[in-house]
């Protein structure tokens, strides 16, 4: 009997290339994604189908970071107008407004939603405390090129940063200063933290490597066949996903590396993929302006997805209501 095949549900409304996304954990009312964009108005859609929410306006330049916190009650962006925002997401206003000197590239809220980090083209991170908007962010130097990723790690107590000097640092909150880095062969495209609080998952050139936090040290390392922009892991460890240059969303064994799918889908390169907080389902944002939802396991009544099978030339189908 032939498997599946992999039926992604298109994500429209964006009218220039996609370059991230985050999903919130889940929520009593489900759990949500954001998308930033290059045209400058990010995203609130409902996780599970892509349903649209809302759009943030504001920004006059591209959006290049984006985060959702836990509860999906708050979004933060970092944009080309130099600026990095708080938006409430019920309501879609703007709450507070972070100037900076240069492109804010990357976004992330601390585990309690009470600091912001941001990390931009000035090479410079920044916390600030959103409960003292006016009051002078801490700031942490060293990078020597552009900051492209910035997260808080589990506890809170330390930030990671990713580089286009090809580091990728932990910082000490309380110190100010580099806990441990590693120096990689290429130029970081996309670092996610595993919901387990132990994993990095790191891309750079054709490479995906899983990375212990506590050490940065290579736990598994494996090659895809094109240039990577970003990788997922699976809550579960069992797969990984990733995308880049070539367009189409590869599913790899994350205990083996043999490749499970190689699916097309988009018609520009993959920027952004991310595995929802359940794990049913992989969202990926591309060049071509639209963010897709692909399913994990091919087939299964989920969201949109309908498990209603017909043979179609010997192939069994399967449809997306």
């Amino acid at each position: 009997m032939a498997a599946l095949r992999q039926t992604p549900l298109t994500c429209s409304g964006h009218t220039r290339p996609v370059v991230d996304l985050d999903f919130s954990s889940i929520t009593p009312e489900g759990y949500f994604m954001v998308s930033a964009c290059k045209d400058g108005k990010p995203m609130l859609r409902q996780g599970d189908t892509g349903d649209w929410v809302g759009t943030f306006e504001g920004h006059k330049g591209a959006v290049w970071g984006v985060a959702l916190n836990s509860d999906a009650s708050r979004v933060a962006t970092g944009a080309a107008d130099f600026t990095a925002k708080l938006w409430d997401a019920q309501t879609g206003s703007e709450m507070q407004g972070f100037q900076h000197k240069h492109i804010v590239k990357a976004v992330d809220f601390s585990p309690d939603s009470s600091l912001l980090l941001t990390g931009s083209n000035e090479k410079i991170l920044r916390i600030f405390d959103l409960a003292k908007p006016d009051s002078d962010p801490q700031m942490f130097t060293g990078h020597t090129s552009n900051i492209k990723k910035v997260m808080f790690l589990p506890g809170g107590d330390t930030i990671l940063s990713a580089s286009d000097d090809k580091s990728v640092r932990v910082w000490d909150r309380r110190t100010g200063q580099v806990a441990r880095s590693v120096e990689l062969p290429a130029m970081p495209t996309d670092v996610e933290v595993h919901s387990d609080g132990s994993t990095l998952t790191v891309t750079h050139g054709k490479t995906v490597s899983f990375r212990s936090i506590e050490s940065l040290d290579e736990v598994r390392v494996y090659t895809a066949p094109t240039q990577l922009f970003s990788a997922s892991l699976h809550p579960s460890k069992s797969v990984y996903v990733c995308g880049g240059d070539d367009f189409i969303m590869y599913k790899f064994d994350y205990a083996t590396g043999a490749e499970i799918e190689a699916c097309k889908g988009h018609f520009g390169p993959v920027h952004i993929v991310r595995f929802s907080p359940d794990g049913e389902l992989y969202a990926s944002g591309s060049e071509d302006g639209t963010l897709r939802l692909w399913q994990t396991t091919v087939g299964k009544t989920y969201g949109l997805w309908k498990c209603v099978e017909a043979t179609i030339e010997g192939k069994q189908e399967q449809t997306a209501a």
